[in-house]
């Protein structure tokens, strides 16, 4: 079943700003990360989807429904995680995702014992009497989570869940995302305007620019191995770019690394052989891949499927 799909989708709001315009997309189970700078129109798109915003023109399904006549249904199986901090502070985290739990419909016992589940998964069992007030921030965004997984959703959309977060806690809270989407099943969208994150979890990317799609695509596909080779050395960096060059390697400095046009299969020996000679420790020797910032400044605006 196709995730969500949209066609010529288009949002404008009264101040004459356009959110979103002829953004056509189809979008399979899994991890999908939905990118593009603050303001791009990711959020907008979050809201259609879940039937909070009408928009101006277009169709737009999800999970097979439409936001606009089966929001109840749509919103009973996913699971949303807003970007702000819109917790009670003087509520137990038990009690509002237990609370969040009957809201979607679950009876008062079971909306129980998935409030505890959910709490344990996100790693809040131990403190899930506390009141939120007294959570730091990435508890708060943990609490956030839960109330989004207590129903069971078959999809999750996640709007910029590591905002606030130390760089410890991002990686915590891609860890417990992708351990979602593989271990439990469930798809999710992850919007994000941090490319890196996304690139680092997600199966796939839907990438938008002042609300047009500019790319959307398998991850794979996007990060494919380049012709060039990274070298990096700890020391005699200026030593091994002069042997290389004269060895007839043409040699480009990005930082510390040295980045050489993989020509044959023989230039990984010729690399190694003058680092041999040199005696220099050798830190680092791959192919360089292609980073998905790289190809979005250059990527046409385009329909696409993934």
């Amino acid at each position: 079943m196709t995730l969500i799909a949209t066609e010529a989708l288009t949002k404008r709001y009264p101040n004459g700003v356009n959110a979103l315009s002829d953004f056509t997309v189809q979008v399979e189970p899994g991890i999908i990360g939905l990118v593009g700078a603050n303001g791009a129109g990711k959020s907008t798109l979050i809201k259609i989807l879940l039937g909070l915003v009408e928009p101006t023109a277009g169709k737009v399904r999800v999970l097979d429904l439409e936001p606009g006549r089966d929001a109840e249904q749509i919103r009973s199986r996913v699971g949303y995680m807003p970007e702000h901090d819109c917790l009670p502070p003087d509520v137990a985290a038990a009690e509002f995702v237990t609370h969040m739990g009957r809201i979607s419909g679950l009876p008062r016992t079971t909306a129980r014992e998935r409030a505890s589940e959910a709490l344990r998964h996100v790693g809040l069992y131990e403190e899930r009497y506390r009141q939120i007030g007294g959570y730091s921030t990435g508890m708060k965004q943990r609490v956030k989570l839960a109330q989004a997984l207590v129903a069971d959703p078959d999809l999750l959309l996640l709007d910029e869940p590591t905002n606030g977060l130390d760089p410890a806690g991002r990686d915590a809270m891609l860890d417990l995302i992708q351990r979602i989407g593989t271990e439990f099943g469930i798809s999710l969208v992850v919007c994000s305007h941090l490319l890196g994150e996304v690139e680092r979890i997600c199966d796939s990317l839907v990438a938008i620019d002042s609300g047009r799609l500019l790319r959307a695509d398998a991850v794979s596909s996007m990060t494919t191995a380049r012709d060039v080779l990274a070298v990096e050395v700890s020391e005699g960096r200026d030593q091994l770019v002069d042997r290389l060059n004269g060895l007839g390697l043409s040699v480009r400095l990005e930082g510390e690394l040295l980045l050489v046009p993989l020509e044959s299969a023989d230039t990984y020996d010729v690399i190694l052989g003058a680092v041999a000679d040199l005696d220099l420790p050798l830190h680092r020797l791959d192919q360089r891949r292609h980073r998905i910032a790289e190809l979005f400044q250059s990527a046409p605006q385009e329909a696409a499927h993934v």
